[in-house]
């Protein structure tokens, strides 16, 4: 007989990697997760982060992750008044599982970091591929605008908090149309320079920092 959570309905094992695979291993469900893993979104937010899922299927996992308890909605106060979806503790408990399993990817030949990828995604991969012995040697505030998507990376000793937010008051700011742009100077070797010129990114405030900071980070050595 299969448990009340739904652990069981797919392999029938015990094993914890099976319950997870049945919570979140249908298409698409692990990225509505990474998609509210910095906080609360709408429906039409989560359609924008991932223009490869439709209204029917996105429902779908949403109710699903709700069911499971992973995550839940609520009405946002006047004037917004607006439906939101946002992981519940348990939910946010599984970053480090979409960190081990983008590392771990990240070393297959066959991953390319110029595919276009969400604004969130960007930031959980500057969490990922942080050396945090460089980063605690780095000082500053940083701020990034992708489209209308704002977030400010604060780090702190060995760790990268990135929260939802304006910029303001930081030490620079990487302002780009899309998180692909960054991404390409960041892990793809692409020239900050050639950015700058044709694919519509801009640094302003401190540049040297914001090169510094973009140093921070690197995808590991293929293994595959």
């Amino acid at each position: 007989m299969s448990s009340p959570t739904g652990h069981g309905r797919w392999y029938n094992d015990a094993c914890g990697t099976a319950f997870g695979l049945e919570v979140i291993g249908e298409r698409w469900a692990l990225l509505v997760v990474r998609e509210l893993m910095l906080g609360a979104r709408r429906f039409s937010d989560l359609r924008a982060a991932l223009p490869g899922i439709s209204a029917k299927v996105l429902t779908e996992r949403l109710t699903a992750l709700e069911a499971t308890g992973v995550a839940a909605r609520r009405m946002l106060p006047p004037p917004g008044k607006a439906q939101v979806y946002e992981l519940t503790a348990w939910g946010l408990a599984a970053e480090p599982l979409i960190q081990e399993l983008g590392r771990w990817a990240a070393q297959s030949s066959a991953h390319d970091p110029r595919l276009p990828l969400s604004a969130v995604s960007l930031m959980l991969s500057l969490r990922t591929m942080l050396d945090p012995e460089a980063c605690a040697a780095f000082s500053g505030r940083i701020g990034f605008v992708i489209g209308e998507e704002r977030f400010v990376a604060e780090p702190a000793g060995r760790e990268l908090p990135i929260r939802r937010g304006d910029p303001e008051g930081v030490d620079a700011v990487f302002h780009a149309p899309s998180a692909d742009v960054i991404a390409a100077g960041i892990y793809a070797g692409v020239p900050w320079e050639e950015l700058e010129a044709g694919a519509g990114l801009a640094i302003t405030g401190d540049r040297a920092r914001a090169l510094a900071f973009a140093r921070l980070f690197s995808l590991p050595p293929p293994l595959a």
